[in-house]
Parts: structure tokens; sequence; C-alpha cells
């Protein structure tokens, strides 16, 4: 990996009897972060206006003592992740920003707008910060929101607009910072909400600060960096120290071209540093994203044959469902059918028994009435018998009297007895004559 071109901008913060303050503004072009900087300074250090392909070219510093006494350097930077405009110009601007930031940063502060939809572009820099400075990082880090007027214009906080319809990256990227957030309206003319917002954000940073025990976000780029600043401030002031003194142009101006050496091999030094771990981000970012693609491939597949299973499972089910229901509906009217015959059978025994009792009670009254006919033609045949036993006592009498009178005359010979015999003996012969039902012979 080679460096990349010196340019004439290259510079080192100026050295400082106090310890400052550094905080490193990110975020995406057009987000506000130079107006956010000057409401901190409380002055017009960065140039801002409204533009999509914003302002910033390059990292700026500018600082500001505050009230107890601290210096602040803010440090203003273009879309610091954005490599669109060119790998090694947004190298460049990475090794300027720490090198602004000599003694490290005390705060990150990431500033999205409620204006702008949040991007992928945004997110990828959070994932860039964490692979340059390490996951030590996000400790550093504070979420700013520029755009308060619009939401105050629209009645509306800014735990509102964090509601539901937050993205999901977001929610992460405020849940990883703790949920250290603050909202500014960078157009409001009210100096005590500007002073409020501002010391709001000041207390989330002395917050990450004290979090931190006091120490600033450094690794072995800032350690090396300090290293090779050492040196050279050393030359420069030999080389105060030789203008002091008059000493020879040409001797001075050697210094000069050695300390420019100096900054060359710096400069050269820390950018090859910034592109080792951008490069290793990028194979790391590459590898992840062709495991995610090819996770995604193979959940897209498992989806398709999901989707294909759960049709044809569901069409089978509504097969099954179908058949089911037939089924049902079969057995239902084989039920009312066997429901029906067997009522008809309960019927058919009923019917039966009741005629099973009406046959009885029939042949009991027809029995009876045989009985009554019997009865009657027995009494008839025994009223027939009377008289003819009757008639048959009459005719024994009259032969008995005709028997007693046959004697008489055998033995006295008496003409009126004969008669008397005679009446009797023809009495008799009527008598047979109805016993036997052949009337008079």
């Amino acid at each position: 990996m080679g460096g990349i071109a010196i340019d004439d901008d290259w510079e080192f913060a100026s050295p400082s009897t106090e310890d400052p303050w550094s905080i490193v503004l990110v975020g995406r072009t057009g987000n506000g972060k130079s107006a956010t900087g000057n409401s901190i300074l409380k002055r017009k250090a960065f140039q801002s206006k409204n533009s999509s392909s914003g302002v910033t070219r390059s990292c700026e510093l500018q600082s500001t003592l505050l009230g107890d006494g601290q210096i602040l350097n803010v440090i203003d930077t273009p879309g610091l992740f954005d490599f669109s405009v060119g790998a090694d110009f947004a190298h460049k601007e990475i090794a300027k920003c720490i090198n602004m930031a000599k003694n490290g940063i005390h705060a990150v502060v990431l500033v999205f707008s409620v204006r702008n939809r949040f991007t992928e572009e945004e997110e990828a820099t959070i994932r860039n910060l964490q692979s340059l400075f390490g996951k030590k990082i996000i400790d550093y880090m504070v979420v700013l929101f520029t755009g308060g007027d619009e939401l105050e214009d629209n009645d509306e906080t800014l735990e509102g607009y964090l509601g539901d319809d937050c993205p999901r990256p977001l929610k992460e990227i405020l849940s990883l910072c703790k949920n250290r957030k603050v909202l500014f309206d960078n157009k409001t003319k009210d100096e005590f909400k500007r002073a409020g917002q501002v010391e709001e954000l000041l207390a989330l940073v002395n917050n990450v600060v004290m979090q931190n025990g006091g120490r600033p976000y450094t690794d072995d780029i800032f350690v090396e960096m300090q290293k090779h600043t050492k040196i050279i401030r050393n030359k420069q002031a030999e080389i105060e120290a030789l203008q002091v003194q008059h000493h020879s142009s040409q001797e001075i101006a050697g210094l000069k071209q050695l300390m420019h050496d100096l900054y060359q091999e710096q400069l050269k030094h820390i950018t090859e540093m910034v592109e080792s771990k951008l490069h290793e981000t990028t194979v790391k970012l590459e590898q992840q994203l062709a495991k995610e693609q090819a996770a995604r491939l193979k959940a897209e597949e498992f989806a398709q044959l999901t989707h294909l299973q759960s049709s044809n499972e569901i069409r089978q089910l509504r097969e099954n469902l179908e058949s089911a229901r037939a089924e049902t509906e079969r057995l239902r009217e084989q039920a009312e059918r066997e429901t029906a015959i067997l009522w008809l059978k309960r019927s058919l025994v009923r019917a039966q028994m009741g005629t099973g009792e009406i046959l009885k009670r029939a042949e009991s009254h027809s029995a009876v009435l045989w009985l009554h006919r019997s009865l009657e033609k027995a009494e008839k045949e025994t009223v027939e018998l009377l008289h003819q036993a009757e008639k048959h006592s009459a005719v024994l009498w009259i032969r008995e009297s005709v028997r007693k009178l046959q004697g008489k005359l055998s033995s006295n010979a008496n003409p009126g007895a004969l008669t008397i015999c005679c009446w009797k003996m023809h009495s008799l012969n009527m008598a047979e004559g109805l016993a036997s039902g052949k009337g008079n012979r």
C-alpha cells in the first residue's frame, strides 16, 4: 500500500500549555456538521450554508475557551468515510483528523438530521469508525440531531421522532451509545436556547470523559503520530532558535527541508497505517458481505422452498379439508339414514307390540263372543233337552200306566177299563211321536 501525495495544506495543531478537549463532528454531507460547530463555538468559525453537496472540503479545527477555562477543539470533517470522492482523499482526511486531535479524541459527535432519511452510508460510517479505531470508540460517541426547528414547527419531540418509525439501525446506534443524544436547533436566534443546547451537549461530553477515566481515546496510530510529532516539533524549535540567532538562510532552509521531509514521512506513515486498517476493514466487510449474501441467498432459497412446501402443504390441507368435509357430510347423511331406519324399526316394533296387544285383545274378544255364543247354544240345547226329558218322562209314565192297565185287563175284562187302556195307548203313541218329532202317527 503506497502513500499519497503531500499537499501544502498539511499542518499540525499548535502546541498548548493546556490539555484541550477534542471533539470530532462526523456525519453525512449536508447533515449540518459545520452549523453545529458554529453553535458550539458561538461564532461563525466554519463556512456553512444549505447545500446537498456540502461545504466542508477538508478537515478543519477551531477552538474556543469554555467558561470553566477548558479549551475545546472542534474538528469539522467532510464526509469522512465517503470514499466516492476518492480513496486517497478520504485516507488523507482521516489522517489529518487524527493529527488535529493529537492528544486523543474526547468525544465523537455523530451528526444526523431529522430532515433527512437515515441511509446505509450513515450506517456504514459507524462500522468504519469501529473498524478503524476499534470497538472502544463506541464509548466516546454522542448522537446529535439537527433540525430541532422543524420538529418544533410540527409540535413534535425528539422522543416522538424516534418512536415506532425509527429505523432499526439507528435504534441500534442509540443503544450502543447508551442513549447519549441531544437535539440542536442551529437556526434559532434565541441565545438562551442556543446556550442551553450547547450546555446539554457539553454535559454529555463531560460524562463521556468521566466514564473513560478522564482519558481521551487513543490507539496505535495516535501513539505513532505523537512520536513523529515530537521529532518534528524539536526540529521546529531548532529552526526558531536559528532564526533568533540570525543563522544563514541556507542553514535555516536546510532545516525547513528536513522538517518538510519529516512531514512527508509522518504523513506517509500515518496514511499507510490508515490504509492498512481500512484495507483490513474492507476485506472483512467484503467477507462479511459475501457471507451475508450467501446467507441471504440460502435464506431466499429456503424461503422459496418453504413457500413451495407451504403452498403444497396448504393445498394438501385444503384437499384434506374438502375430503374431511365430504366425509363428514357423507357420515351425516348416513347417520340421518341410520337414524331414520332406527326410528322406523322402533316404530315398527312399537307397532308390532301394539298389533300384538290388539290381536291379543281381539283374540280375547273373539273367545268371549264364542263362549257367549256357545253358552247361548248350550242353554238352548239344555232347554231342548229339558223339554225332551220332560216329554220322555211323560212317555215313560204313560207306558208304566199302560203296563199297569194291561195287567189289570188281563186279570179283569172290564169294558170301562179297556176303554181307558185304549185311550192311554193312544196318548202314549202321541207322546212318543212328539218326543221323536214325528207328530201323530
